[in-house]
């Protein structure tokens, strides 16, 4: 059983931010690691979302793959007009492989094929779909399809696009097939066949630092982006829709919220912490980080992280040199950024007493 985690945006526009001019009906840029909004437009309307549908599709595909990857056997009920990875009746493939094709051609025969495998059906895939909307507070979504293809019932917002991102972007499976210029799919039957899939995404070659993730276009959407790009730690995501320009638009608000952070050394080895022992001849073990952690942080000091250290009040003796005791985290809002464990730098013995 999955156990997810929602993100909470925050909300924090400043008039830099919204004098930048992005075409889109609707847009977002937000901080990945703190939910922190840098950019928004439109950002709760709801809107057809055309292909960027797949992703989740995808993550709820993945997610069953991880604990059984089923056999996709292709057949005629899974085709689908639009975009195709070209599957043919009789084919035999993983379900992981078909989420290659799904998100790299933006196959809709993949994600027909997907849907009916994990699920038995488009319409019942869809309430899986709307499930997980749910647990991830996409407050403005509904989904029908697992493609994305027109349907007036089927709508998000880029708000609530830029959560499923986020989450989706935790996936290291996901993130794996996102972030890659081309992929190879490989197939049980034909025995031996394998398909190079070229990524639709050209921001992966055009933009320093794009790690994904989807692109999307239906005559009714228009040209739907949702893209994730990190520098220096920062991680952030755009989401765009009904956006002739999405590709400019989408680097032009990555070059903006690049612009706002910094990485910063956070958590140092050379910090020191000192934790009571009882029953030694040393009153105090010195604690410190296990390793140096960097996080991005705003330049101008605004959502500074707070840091959180967690240790017992004492400990008995004996302490071992490197003994792990406890942790030091740093959290953004609500949300944990940074957690490095507290590890002891001396040896505490036990105190024997001394008689003549």
């Amino acid at each position: 059983m999955t156990i997810v985690t929602a993100v909470f945006l925050t909300y924090k526009c400043d008039v830099k931010a919204q004098s930048i001019n992005v075409g889109a009906e609707c847009a977002i840029l937000i901080c990945a690691d703190s939910g922190e909004v840098l950019y928004e437009k439109n950002a709760d309307k709801k809107c057809a979302i055309a292909s960027i549908t797949k992703i989740m599709t995808a993550v709820i595909a993945l997610e069953y793959a991880a604990a059984n990857d089923k056999t996709v056997k292709f057949t005629p009920e899974m085709a689908a007009e639009g975009s195709s990875m070209y599957l043919q009746n009789g084919e035999i493939l993983k379900l992981s492989e078909t989420v290659k094709g799904m998100m790299a051609v933006s196959g809709n025969d993949a994600a027909n094929a997907a849907a009916v495998t994990v699920a038995g059906s488009n319409e019942k895939f869809a309430a899986l779909m709307n499930e997980k909307a749910a647990q991830l507070g996409m407050k403005n979504t509904n989904f029908v399809t697992p493609s994305g293809l027109d349907d007036e019932n089927h709508y998000s917002t880029a708000r609530d696009m830029a959560l499923l991102c986020c989450y989706a972007m935790e996936n290291d499976d996901f993130k794996d097939i996102v972030s890659r210029r081309s992929i190879e799919v490989s197939y049980i039957f034909p025995e031996g066949k394998t398909q190079t899939c070229v990524n639709h995404n050209k921001l992966l070659s055009t933009y320093k630092g794009c790690i994904g993730i989807k692109t999307g276009y239906t005559k009714k959407a228009g040209r739907t982006l949702t893209s994730c790009a990190e520098r220096d730690g920062t991680r952030l995501i755009a989401v765009t829709l009904n956006d002739s320009d999405d590709w400019n638009d989408h680097k032009a608000l990555f070059d903006y919220g690049f612009s706002l952070y910094e990485s910063r050394t956070l958590v140092k080895t050379t910090d020191t912490y000192k934790l009571p022992v009882v029953g030694s001849d040393t009153d105090y073990a010195e604690v410190h980080p296990e390793k140096d952690c960097s996080v991005p942080v705003r330049k101008d000091g605004s959502e500074m992280p707070v840091r959180k250290i967690y240790m017992p009040h004492f400990v008995y003796a004996p302490v071992e040199k490197g003994s792990c005791v406890g942790e030091v985290c740093y959290y953004s809002g609500k949300r944990k950024i940074i957690s490095v464990r507290l590890i002891t730098g001396t040896q505490a013995d036990i105190y024997t007493e001394q008689t003549e």
